[in-house]
């Protein structure tokens, strides 16, 4: 039997539960083929151990790792890359070429993200960031394949959320690990089996063009499913990825329609998160989900920092 914040997803992937947040939140994949294995983000360094157990309770070794993979390096997806690593003999991370430097030397990843979190938060939530030794990290690049135990991944450009951002395309699944790229579709949230999203915009390099066209590319391989990291495998059909798909470009639509009627507005960020999450309670209402008190605590911080993407994105000069 497997431990309860591991799931077996089929096709040789399993999502962990990083322990992030709160239960079934920060998702870490794990891809076995032919005794080799590959992560695919890591949560935070405090999910290091989980992701370690998930390891043994497969009855793999440490050495069995090839490649760690964040899909881009904000924390909650590859803060726990570099102590993961110090764990894992033979695994190489591979890295969007933005985002490398930031792991190798991983200082200014810190401060910005206590520019965005706090000191506080930071300490408790991510811990001391654990360098990635320079020798053992590659940078990816857009259609790069790598092989794991015979198994192809594919790797593309994924910008919109963030320019550091790469997603994995596995044709055994049919599916695309999407990291932030595909929205947050939390569990808490299906209704009859049916997942609800949204998009995320979460400081400091949303871009809704690139993010619609990113959408579109990952479209474009029909899959069947989405491997988010908020939270797990959602779709199950073409059709049901393509409904998904499109209730996120509606939404990024709403929120940048938003974003610009209130551009000089007075109270900017606080009438921001006001009709972001009005937003979102509307549509969890159609969605079928009708407890307005839950929904507005479970994305009380997500609506935080979309709206302090949006505002990052407003003030952005024009190119």
């Amino acid at each position: 039997m497997l431990p309860d914040f591991l799931d077996d997803l089929g096709h040789g992937i399993y999502a962990i539960d990083t322990g992030f947040q709160r239960p079934r939140f920060d998702a870490a994949y794990l891809v076995v083929e032919n005794g080799h294995a590959a992560f695919i983000d890591t949560g935070t360094n405090h999910a290091a151990p989980r992701l370690l157990a998930a390891l043994d309770a497969l009855g793999l070794s440490r050495d069995a790792v090839d490649w760690v993979i964040p899909t881009h390096v904000h924390l909650d997806h590859a803060g726990g890359v570099g102590l993961l690593m110090e764990a894992l003999p033979r695994a190489r991370a591979l890295v969007h070429p933005r985002g490398l430097r930031h792991l190798i030397d991983p200082k200014a990843l810190w401060l910005s993200a206590r520019a965005v979190y706090g000191e506080e938060e930071m300490q408790r939530s991510y811990g001391k960031l654990v360098p990635v030794p320079a020798e053992r990290a590659l940078a990816s690049h857009d259609e790069q394949i790598i092989h794991l135990g015979g198994r192809p991944l594919r790797l593309i450009d994924s910008p919109g959320h963030a320019k550091h951002h790469h997603a994995l395309w596995d044709e055994r699944s049919r599916s695309w690990f999407t990291g932030d790229t595909f929205g947050l579709s939390y569990r808490d949230f299906d209704v009859d089996g049916r997942a609800w999203i949204l998009p995320t915009s979460t400081p400091v390099q949303f871009d809704p063009a690139a993010l619609k066209a990113t959408v579109a590319r990952l479209l474009a391989a029909e899959p069947v499913a989405m491997q988010v990291t908020h939270y797990g495998r959602i779709g199950g059909s073409v059709a049901e990825v393509r409904r998904l798909a499109a209730l996120l470009l509606e939404q990024v639509d709403e929120m940048v329609a938003l974003a610009e009627s209130l551009r000089d507005a007075p109270h900017r960020h606080e009438r921001l998160k006001a009709g972001l999450l009005a937003g979102y309670l509307a549509r969890l209402h159609t969605h079928g989900h009708v407890d307005n008190a839950a929904a507005a605590e479970w994305l009380a911080t997500d609506t935080e920092l979309n709206a302090q993407g949006l505002e990052v994105w407003l003030d952005r000069p024009a190119a």
